[in-house]
């Protein structure tokens, strides 16, 4: 119960602080643009202190570098191109200091940044698409997986009988894992109708946003897992203590990463919504 105060208190003080970036966001574009710098600039370094390499200057200064300035330029002409020249240097690293740098530290610094960079920077991308609503495409990428995730936090909590993935993350339930999905869709639903609200022009496909709720719900899943196997590989239990009760910026945004992307692909060749007059 401890741990369930923790989070309540830490989204009571969070989720205005949010909202007041979203908002500011969609008259100011280029907030958005620093937030996920940011963003992927901190989660790169918790990834990398999990496993001790944060403190190697030869691996960290190239990893920030790219978390930096990816977000800001993947909408550019250069698009990812800057993957590409990170993937240069971090390999030329490695021959550079092969007796030093394992090709395992390498791999796991470069793979993870790339996912977590690259991941976060998609959510950029497709509003240009829509004529902007960052402010939409920030909080339907960003909150389905969170309200999936407390979703199954407290359906875990109360409901809880039967273990997912006891190896991978002893707390979660298959209990949980029906009461995040159920939560995500809903969630799903109800940012579509606020925002039609707010945006009268907007013209939502609901059944499609049904669809994609329920899918970045279950991707939503795989990302956490996925990240929790990194963890217990780097012998953890958070990667970081920012957030009191939900750990810090990767624990929070983790599945965030895996979802962005999914609401980018389906995005591109099913519109959620058209702007009517």
């Amino acid at each position: 119960m401890d741990s369930m105060k923790s989070r309540l208190i830490t989204a009571a003080f969070g989720l205005p602080l949010v909202v007041v970036l979203f908002v500011l966001g969609e008259f100011f574009h280029w907030i958005m643009y620093c937030i996920i710098s940011l963003l992927s600039t901190l989660m790169v370094h918790e990834l990398l202190s999990a496993k001790k390499l944060h403190n190697n200057l030869k691996i960290l200064i190239p990893c920030v570098l790219f978390a930096v300035l990816q977000p800001i330029l993947v909408s550019s002409d250069i698009g990812f191109f800057p993957l590409y020249i990170y993937l240069l240097l971090m390999f030329f690293i490695m021959i550079l200091d092969s007796q030093r740098l394992s090709y395992a530290d390498i791999s796991f610094a470069s793979l993870g940044t790339i996912i977590v960079t690259c991941g976060l920077s998609t959510i950029l991308i497709l509003p240009h698409s829509y004529a902007s609503y960052f402010t939409f495409f920030f909080i339907f990428t960003i909150g389905i997986p969170w309200f999936s995730d407390s979703g199954a936090y407290f359906s875990g909590v109360f409901l809880g009988r039967h273990k997912l993935c006891p190896k991978i993350s002893p707390n979660k339930t298959v209990e949980g894992f029906i009461g995040g999905i159920l939560a995500g869709t809903i969630s799903s639903l109800i940012i579509a109708f606020v925002f039609s609200l707010i945006f009268t022009e907007l013209r939502f496909n609901y059944l499609l946003v049904i669809l994609v709720g329920l899918i970045i719900s279950i991707v939503s899943v795989l990302g956490d897992l996925s990240f929790s196997l990194v963890k217990r590989s780097c012998n953890i239990k958070d990667y970081g203590s920012i957030f009191p009760g939900h750990g810090g910026f990767l624990d929070r945004f983790d599945s965030v990463i895996f979802s962005a992307p999914m609401v980018y692909f389906i995005g591109s060749f099913f519109p959620l919504f058209s702007i009517g007059a």
